[in-house]
């Protein structure tokens, strides 16, 4: 994966598949299309565009394969889509993908209630799909989920996390993501475990950070990881997501207010702001999402 100069940040638009998959409404494939479409013209250079779960558990994601297939793709982006076992990964791959994201759990509770297995069976999984997805030429990213704490355990040892990601890293995998996966996370906290991150990897530049705006404080936390070096940031468009197997976690951090954060700080992103606040719009006009309650700079 490219790296970034320090004036630098990438944003990976996680809206298409962590935002959609949390809502009630299920797209068709010409809408699903259209937004992701419009997320690249504004400048995204990688787009989550869908997953491969089974749909009985995520319907939502149960036409990804034909979005993949319809996205007139553009030069220089990656198009990622998550895949949770062999046979996903081969269905992505089939459907002409070649970014591939996996996931699990840093808290054995929610890993069990998430995909039904333990952490130790998480990871024996994951390095055959990851060795297949590198053998395929595939870019692999991982995410590690509830890294700041956990629905059902509370708080999570992050050391669990540094010797999860050191797995990730050995079976092949380029970044890991750390996923807030229900916004329980605190600036301080975040600002401290990045450090650690530093300390232990000698650098951010393979990890991004992945947050839910629960308590108001994705953006706040975003700003914490990036004064411990992390420039690479999940969002979503309008602040769409969840997730469906953690109660309580609302929308991701929205990319507007990401892409005003860095542009303060005169962090480049490549990215429009003015045509990621219209794709918000658009969404509420075409849609009928209601995007009022999630914060934006836009309405301060």
């Amino acid at each position: 994966m490219k790296n970034l100069e320090n004036n630098q940040a990438r944003i990976f638009e996680v809206g298409p598949r962590d935002g959609l998959q949390n809502e009630s409404v299920i797209l068709p494939i010409k809408t699903k299309v259209s937004l992701i479409e419009k997320l690249v013209d504004a400048g995204l250079k990688d787009v989550e565009i869908g997953s491969f779960v089974h749909p009985k558990w995520v319907p939502q994601m149960a036409n990804t394969g034909e979005v993949a297939k319809t996205i007139k793709k553009k030069k220089g982006v990656s198009y990622w889509a998550l895949v949770p076992n062999e046979k996903g990964l081969t269905r992505a791959i089939d459907a002409g993908l070649e970014h591939i994201a996996v996931f699990m759990s840093s808290s054995e509770t929610h890993n069990r209630k998430n995909v039904n297995r333990s952490l130790a069976q998480s990871l024996d999984q994951l390095s055959r799909v990851i060795d297949k997805a590198v053998s395929r030429k595939c870019t692999v990213r991982a995410y590690i989920s509830t890294v700041f704490g956990c629905p059902y355990e509370g708080a999570v040892d992050f050391s669990r996390v540094i010797e999860i990601a050191d797995a990730l890293f050995s079976f092949g995998a380029g970044q890991v993501s750390l996923g807030d996966t229900i916004g329980i996370g605190t600036p301080l906290q975040v600002k401290e475990n990045c450090a650690r991150i530093v300390d232990h990897f000698g650098s951010a530049e393979h990890f991004a950070i992945h947050l839910h705006d629960t308590h108001g404080l994705a953006l706040t936390n975003a700003f914490a990881a990036f004064l411990e070096g992390f420039r690479n940031f999940d969002s979503s468009v309008g602040g769409l997501g969840g997730c469906p197997y953690a109660p309580g976690a609302p929308g991701n951090l929205r990319t507007e207010d990401l892409l005003k954060l860095l542009s303060s700080m005169e962090i480049e992103t490549h990215v429009d702001r003015d045509q990621t606040d219209e794709i918000a719009s658009w969404l509420e006009r075409s849609v009928g999402f209601d995007l009022s309650t999630r914060l934006s700079f836009q309405n301060l």
